[in-house]
This record gives C-alpha cells, sequence and structure tokens, in this order.
C-alpha cells in the first residue's frame, strides 16, 4: 500500500475543522435529495459546534458556522439554511490597512495615557483633591520606573520626570515621601502571585466532544 502524503491531498479550505470534516461536507454535497442534502448540512453544523464549544458565547456563531459550511464546500452546496450564504468576493477582499496614531512620547516607559492624566491633573484646581492625585501620580510614575528599570530608581529623577511632564505645573510639598522601592517591589510581586494563582483557580475543565475520526463515523452512520 503507497503511502499518502498531505501534500498529494487535496487542499484544506479551512484547515481548523480537518479533512474527515472536509470530505463530509463534500459527501453532503453529492446527496441528489434536497431534503436529505438539508438535513445532513444541519448535522455538519451540529458537529461544528461541538468541535468549538466556546465560541458559543458569540452572538452570531451559529451564522459563522454556517458560513464556514458553505466556504468549505467551495459555495457549491445548496440547502435550505436558516441564513443566506456569503458573497465569495469577501474571501478575496482586504481588510482596510489601519493608520496608527504616531504619538509623541516623551518618556516611553511611562506611556502615552499617564501624559493625558497628568495633562487633567493639571486643569483640576487648587485644592485636597488635586494634592491627593498628584501623589498618586508621583507614585505611580516611580512605580513604572521600576517596571523599566529594577535596579536603581532616584526619586528625585522622579520629580524631574513630573515637572516636565506637567511642565511645572504640578508641585509636591517638601514634605512628601514616595513609598519605598523596596515596598512598591514586594506589592508588585504579590499581586503577579495573586493573578497567577486566581488565572488557576478559574481554568474550566472541558470534555473533549469526540475526535474527528469518531464524527465522520457518526457521520457515515448516519447515511447508511
Amino acid at each position: 500500500m503507497q503511502m499518502e502524503y498531505n501534500t498529494q491531498r487535496i487542499k484544506m479550505i479551512i484547515p481548523e475543522y480537518g479533512r474527515n470534516m472536509q470530505k463530509m461536507i463534500d459527501q453532503c454535497c453529492q446527496i441528489e435529495d434536497r431534503e436529505k442534502r438539508t438535513r445532513t448540512a444541519e448535522f455538519i453544523v451540529g458537529v461544528m459546534a461541538q468541535m468549538n464549544p466556546r465560541n458559543k458565547e458569540a452572538v452570531d456563531y451559529k451564522q459563522k458556522l454556517w458560513d464556514h459550511l458553505y466556504i468549505i464546500s467551495d459555495f457549491k452546496l445548496d440547502v435550505d439554511a436558516p441564513y443566506p450564504p456569503p458573497a465569495r468576493e469577501i474571501l478575496r477582499h482586504k481588510p482596510r490597512r489601519l493608520h496608527y496614531p504616531s504619538l509623541d512620547i516623551r518618556f516611553a516607559h511611562y506611556g502615552k495615557n499617564i501624559e493625558r492624566i497628568i495633562e487633567k491633573a493639571a486643569e483640576y484646581p487648587e485644592g485636597p483633591e488635586k494634592e491627593a492625585l498628584v501623589k498618586a501620580i508621583a507614585n505611580h510614575l516611580k512605580k513604572a520606573y521600576l517596571n523599566w528599570n529594577r535596579n536603581s530608581v532616584d526619586d528625585d529623577v522622579i520629580l524631574k520626570h513630573l515637572a516636565i511632564l506637567s511642565h511645572n505645573r504640578l508641585k509636591l510639598d517638601d514634605d512628601f515621601k514616595f513609598h519605598q522601592t523596596s515596598e512598591i517591589l514586594a506589592r508588585g510581586k504579590m499581586n503577579a502571585s495573586i493573578s497567577s494563582n486566581t488565572n488557576n483557580n478559574n481554568k474550566k475543565k472541558f470534555i473533549r466532544p469526540g475526535n474527528q475520526q469518531g464524527n465522520y463515523r457518526n457521520f457515515k452512520r448516519k447515511q447508511g
């Protein structure tokens, strides 16, 4: 028996569904009775849904499955579907090129958002609320700086950067004390540990809904 390589087989249109799924759809297209062909197509869509159970959360997931069914059949499938077939032109359509804004960020390790926050804070009226906001911004700058350079940080450097970013509009009290570097680093490690534990606890165990070979056997049994 001569070995058959994938490179010698017909190219899969949507590889994520596998070759057996493409075989089922090809056979469905060859069914002459329209009613039986429609029932078979509905069965195949059900199998496709089992292969991607998490996609059920999407609002239009059912229509996407039917769209994929038509696409895999090379738009040859003619059935009474709940959704019209997509236009063939969508496969050739290229998405519009995204033009990313060219933002002039003074200090990349702080990011653009903190510059926007500083700009808003500078517009606040003088008072306790503004003082608290400026202190929070200063400590955030130090935290962001430590994420970029954990070896050393000078509080005077942070003050200088705050003055540059705010154009000298934000001032700190003379008795202001930054959070300790060790405290910021320890808090960062603790938050990372909590986040990791939470993600591990929230992982759901999914039961694999049968392999493609089993689905193909069920399909053949249904046809027989």
